[in-house]
């Protein structure tokens, strides 16, 4: 049975897609099955019925956040995202949605206008992968398979921010990454700011490479 959802932080998570547009080195997918003792690998995509159809029989309430993540790329799954996130707002609970996201859905859907779409969906907030103070840092650590992908990313943030949805910009704490130039840019781009921890798996496997 594939794992469509999993419980973590008091949040839910959302399990729409193994597909990426970027292979970032330290991405926990290239050491490890899933996350949090969760089997992530799909044998298919879920349906937005499907997604909808089993969040329906949970108690949400419970719930501080929703989130679409998983094990890829959510905005490859852009229609089923903007169709779970329209469920959900539509419900009686007050239920907050995040989208994390690598920031490349420019890239994905250039035709679409994805910020709009997202807001008018009722996205609460969104947490976009920056990963790095340069695009060639970028390039080399999260090999992106979109040109001017970072661009993309950078605009992708500030867009967000400019339609009201609350945004944060992350980075791995990973070799080669300088934090607090990262720190700076989220902060000119007016997003907040996180540090995501290496996971375990990933941690051990660069002990035993270096």
């Amino acid at each position: 049975m594939d794992t469509l959802y999993y419980e973590a932080h008091n949040n839910l998570y959302l399990n729409v897609t193994n597909r990426c547009t970027a292979d970032c080195v330290f991405c926990v997918r290239n050491f490890a099955d899933g996350v949090y003792g969760y089997d992530l690998r799909l044998s298919k995509e879920p349906s937005k019925e499907e997604i909808i159809d089993s969040l329906g029989k949970l108690n949400l309430a419970k719930y501080r956040e929703i989130v679409f993540t998983g094990f890829g790329e959510p905005m490859l799954r852009l229609d089923t995202v903007l169709a779970v996130t329209s469920w959900l707002k539509g419900r009686p609970e007050g239920i907050k949605v995040r989208l994390d996201t690598n920031g490349h859905a420019s890239l994905i859907w250039p035709e679409r206008d994805v910020v709009f779409e997202l807001k008018t969906a009722g996205i609460d907030s969104i947490s976009v992968s920056l990963n790095a103070e340069s695009e060639d840092t970028y390039n080399k650590l999260c090999r992106p398979v979109h040109e001017n992908a970072y661009r993309a990313v950078l605009a992708f943030i500030s867009e967000t921010r400019k339609a009201g949805i609350h945004v944060r910009a992350t980075v791995v704490d990973y070799p080669g990454i300088d934090v607090e130039k990262c720190r700076k840019l989220a902060e000119d781009l007016g997003a907040d700011f996180h540090v995501r921890e290496l996971s375990e798996t990933a941690k051990e496997q660069l002990d035993e490479d270096s």
